[in-house]
């Protein structure tokens, strides 16, 4: 059995962690397959946004494997890419998107971090409750969990080890959407589309002025986000957007769920 599987949906790129019999914790070889899957996703132009699952719907990922903690440890090149497989990737330009069912824990919390948002199943459980066993968060846990929930959220998490469902995810801004059980892939795969379908450079030039603002003053971010968009004002698909905006085009965008 492949322990990551991939599937390219037209633009969309679903990476799935798939060691249901192990609540989809991470090993050696599956954070090296998890590292060969984003290194896909950022090369490929024809991919233009990623949705990371789980497989099953037990867990997205229960978290390292401490089982062959040593393996992950020693993974050629995890110090540059992360010991959960891509956790310390910092330059993929395009959206990526969690797809939450079950159990989101410990390395599989920070995983879900590292994309842009989370959708979460009803049923699913989040939590740092590596806290237990005095295992730190080394893929980028301490500094991505923060900048999502805030300083406080994410020292409760932090610091407790408290595992929450998924009502208060969504309360401290975890997650972005909670839907029925079951259904948090396709949600994904659903608003995926329609980001892809966007035009594409005014998307991932507001993203990157988002991410890279977060280091900087405003004045400096202002600057950053026009130095990045002088060149989407002339942008053809903008162009064509806006001459479907005069016809009267109104596209719709997507509504959260109840």
């Amino acid at each position: 059995m492949v322990k990551v599987e991939t599937e390219r949906r037209d633009r969309i790129y679903v990476v799935r962690i798939n060691r249901p019999e192990a609540r989809n914790a991470v090993d050696a070889e599956t954070a090296g397959l998890l590292d060969e899957a984003v290194t896909v996703f950022k090369r490929d132009n024809g991919l233009r946004v990623m949705v990371l699952t789980g497989a099953g719907d037990i867990a997205f990922c229960a978290g390292a494997d401490l089982k062959s903690a040593r393996g992950l440890a020693l993974r050629k090149g995890s110090d540059e890419s992360g010991p959960m497989g891509f956790s310390r990737v910092t330059d993929v330009q395009k959206p990526t998107i969690a797809a939450v069912n079950g159990y989101c824990l410990a390395g599989g919390l920070e995983l879900a971090c590292w994309c842009d948002f989370r959708i979460s199943a009803r049923s699913a459980k989040f939590g740092v409750v590596n806290r237990r066993w005095g295992v730190p968060l080394i893929d980028g846990g301490t500094q991505r969990l923060p900048r999502i929930v805030g300083l406080g959220n994410a020292l409760y998490l932090i610091e407790t080890g408290a595992m929450i469902d998924a009502g208060q995810a969504l309360r401290m801004g975890l997650v972005q959407e909670v839907v029925a059980d079951g259904q948090a892939l396709e949600r994904a795969i659903e608003l995926a589309a329609v980001m892809a379908d966007y035009p594409w450079a005014s998307l991932v030039n507001d993203r990157r002025a988002a991410y890279e603002g977060l280091a900087l003053g405003l004045a400096e971010g202002i600057r950053l986000e026009q130095d990045l968009h002088t060149a989407d004002l002339q942008d053809g698909e903008m162009q064509e957007g806006l001459e479907r905006f005069i016809s009267g085009h109104r596209p719709q965008a997507p509504t959260p769920p109840a």
